[in-house]
């Protein structure tokens, strides 16, 4: 199996269109020879994921969870302060929720890779530009 690099500039991207199609191709759903019990996808970069767009007023009213497990352990922050805290998170909680929930889904999130500014260090695998 050929596995391949491609990297995405996520400049002015809607996120959850970037993510969608950055998910199929972590799965290798472009791929001929694509087959659902099978890990046959392909590494992903992501650069510039803070300039990454919402559409609507999702930036301001989006609510990210998290929960510590404990009483009084919820943690709430919005779009907008997440995205100046850590940009990465935006995508890569993104793209999670649309990989499958099972032990092949976690070997396929394994694959990416997103990173704030344009900047990366995988230039020794060549990746290809992957335009939407």
């Amino acid at each position: 199996m050929q596995r391949n690099w491609y990297v995405v500039d996520g400049t002015n991207q809607t996120v959850g269109r970037i993510c969608a199609k950055i998910a199929a191709v972590l799965r290798g759903k472009n791929k001929a020879y694509y087959t659902p019990h099978v890990d046959c996808g392909d590494f992903v970069i992501v650069t510039n994921c803070e300039k990454v767009k919402f559409t609507g007023n999702k930036m301001d009213e989006k609510v990210y969870l998290n929960y510590s497990g404990y009483p009084g352990g919820k943690k709430e922050e919005v779009a907008k302060d997440l995205i100046k805290r850590r940009p990465e998170v935006i995508v890569e909680r993104a793209v999670k929720g649309m990989l499958p929930k099972n032990r092949l889904g976690r070997q396929m999130y394994k694959k990416l890779f997103v990173y704030a500014g344009g900047q990366h260090p995988h230039i020794a695998q060549q990746p290809k530009t992957l335009t939407f």
